[in-house]
């Protein structure tokens, strides 16, 4: 036992090193974009992929009529809208990837500046809004028929959430931190009592006129507590005990990266996951000059955004950031997690602050990030779209490997005329450089196991792959959690490298096998639907659902 035991971390310690070998890897500059619908009835300031791959997007309901009509021809009274008292028009949408296509859903309250996550059984659960809307929590169950749709939870919760975030616990319950006005947090479905428990950390945050702490950065660490990031320092924080871990120094130069000072932030892929202690890494880029949305607020000065990118282990006895310059500055962007570990950083503007009217100077370019290569070498800026994606826009990856990206509505109202930044209805989707027909032949296809299996922890996991082209190095086999994104931050969202245990060619055919080990704990990958992909030499296959539990 002690020497298979002894050989079995050997091999681990040579995947590793195989794997910071091979994770430079990177591409010539590129990127496609593509208009998928010039129009789809809203604009989509909230977005969440499901395990039907079906995108579900809403945008607020109180702010006059959208594009598109309620189905069956239905109305519904809406007095908070100061534009439509009887509304006849859909404020959700459900996009189906593979038929890009569209239908409307009925939502009834306000769903404005909301979080959400999915629940373990693939079950969306979005919480708060505004007025009508926040104290109510939604479900929206993924069907294939057409016929599902929101159902509301009237209080649903127990605060007022608007801005807040939320997060999905080890135990497939969610915690909802935050928003205007709560230093705070909660849990959906609510527990016993007391189930609002203070954090001072977020009174401490709140720039007065400016607040800067608002949708915080959460993610869950290793070790089962939660990162929690706002303005511009963070904490780690044991939320069962609500007591604070660990203190995090404030990052160099002291500007918030919070709403409204909006950059975005990811949790960096999760490696090695047999070690007795993970190394997670959180990466915060763009944002705001403190300052900045009162200039652009009161005086119409709209200063240039932040051009840096803050990087920390969390985990280190001493942990301290480390500031990258970025290509360009950014508010409002997107970062989203790629399938072989990169990260994409889309949308937003060059200057000015989140909120309506105060964007200015459209970042049209995507910059890719690759977190393993050296310092100074780990930015590439990719092909420019040319549709400006400023204040509430989205973006979330698709199973496929593209990344989907709608939204932009820096109005009070659907605003299309006689404005710098018409509120925009379109939905693109961007193709990494991964997806050119050059790498084609490269590109793993997954054999088995089908889409939608479930596995379960600590499990040998076998899948089988065909890849036309040559093998280079050892192939990674990633899981992602779909993330629930809004208002440039994407929610949930989560990236595991699996730990490669065997790996075989049958004989000198296309076929080859991987055998990885799954996560060992709920800590490490809370229960749920995740993507699964194989990624040969940095080109990721197409996904398959997987169900962890």
């Amino acid at each position: 036992m002690a020497a298979r035991a002894t050989t079995f971390y050997a091999l681990l310690l040579i995947t590793s090193l195989q794997l910071l070998l091979t994770c430079h890897v990177s591409f010539a500059a590129g990127g496609r974009w593509k208009l998928l619908l010039p129009n789809v009835g809203i604009s989509a300031m909230h977005m969440q992929l499901l395990r039907n791959d079906r995108v579900v997007m809403f945008d607020r309901t109180n702010f006059g009529p959208s594009n598109i009509s309620l189905p069956n021809g239905n109305c519904r009274n809406n007095p908070q809208d100061p534009v439509s008292k009887i509304d006849c028009t859909a404020h959700s949408i459900e996009y189906d990837v593979a038929s890009n296509t569209i239908r409307p859903l009925t939502v009834q309250s306000n769903t404005w500046c909301s979080s959400g996550s999915v629940r373990p059984d693939g079950v969306l659960v979005q919480t708060g809004g505004d007025r009508d809307g926040e104290l109510k929590a939604r479900i929206f169950t993924p069907c294939n028929n057409k016929k599902c749709d929101w159902i509301e939870i009237n209080n649903g919760l127990t605060k007022r959430r608007w801005y807040s975030s939320n997060h999905i616990l080890p135990d497939g319950k969610q915690i909802v931190i935050g928003g205007q006005g709560q230093f705070n947090y909660e849990f959906f479905p609510k527990t016993t009592s007391p189930n609002v428990i203070a954090l001072p950390f977020l009174a401490e945050t709140n720039d007065r006129g400016e607040e800067n702490n608002l949708y915080p950065y959460v993610f869950l660490n290793n070790d089962g507590n939660l990162f929690i990031f706002a303005n511009n320092r963070a904490i780690l924080l044991d939320y069962i005990k609500n007591t604070v871990v660990k203190t995090y120094p404030a990052i160099p130069g002291g500007d918030p990266r919070s709403y409204p000072s909006t950059g975005s932030a990811v949790l960096l892929p999760l490696k090695n996951l047999e070690a007795v202690k993970i190394d997670a890494e959180v990466l915060v880029c763009g944002g705001a000059p403190k300052g900045s949305y009162l200039l652009a607020f009161r005086r119409k000065t709209f200063v240039k955004a932040l051009d840096t990118c803050a990087r920390i282990k969390i985990n280190d006895e001493n942990p301290q950031w480390t500031v990258e310059k970025m290509p360009r500055a950014r508010v409002m962007g997107d970062m989203t997690l790629l399938p072989n570990g990169d990260v994409l950083i889309i949308n937003g503007g060059a200057s000015g602050s989140a909120a309506w009217e105060l964007g200015r100077e459209p970042v049209l370019v995507p910059d890719v990030y690759h977190p393993c290569n050296p310092v100074n070498s780990r930015f590439e800026s990719l092909n420019p779209t040319t549709i400006p994606r400023m204040y509430h826009s989205t973006a979330v990856l698709l199973r496929d490997g593209r990344v989907l990206v709608g939204g932009s509505n820096p109005h009070a109202f659907y605003n299309f005329t006689n404005v710098l930044f018409p509120t925009e209805l379109s939905l693109e989707a961007f193709s990494p450089a991964y997806l050119e027909p050059e790498f084609a032949k490269f590109r793993p296809k997954i054999q088995s196991p089908k889409s939608q299996v479930m596995i379960t922890y600590r499990m040998d996991l076998k899948l089988k792959f065909k890849v036309a082209g040559e093998v280079k190095g050892p192939v990674k086999v990633t899981m992602v959690f779909p993330s629930f994104t809004t208002h440039s931050f994407s929610m949930n969202q989560r990236l595991l490298v699996l730990d490669n245990v065997t790996f075989k060619r049958s004989g000198k055919s296309t076929n080859y096998e991987v055998q990885v080990k799954t996560p060992r704990s709920v800590n490490i990958a809370p229960p749920g639907y995740y993507m699964m992909f194989v990624v040969n030499q940095n080109i990721p296959s197409e996904g398959i659902w997987v169900r962890l539990q």
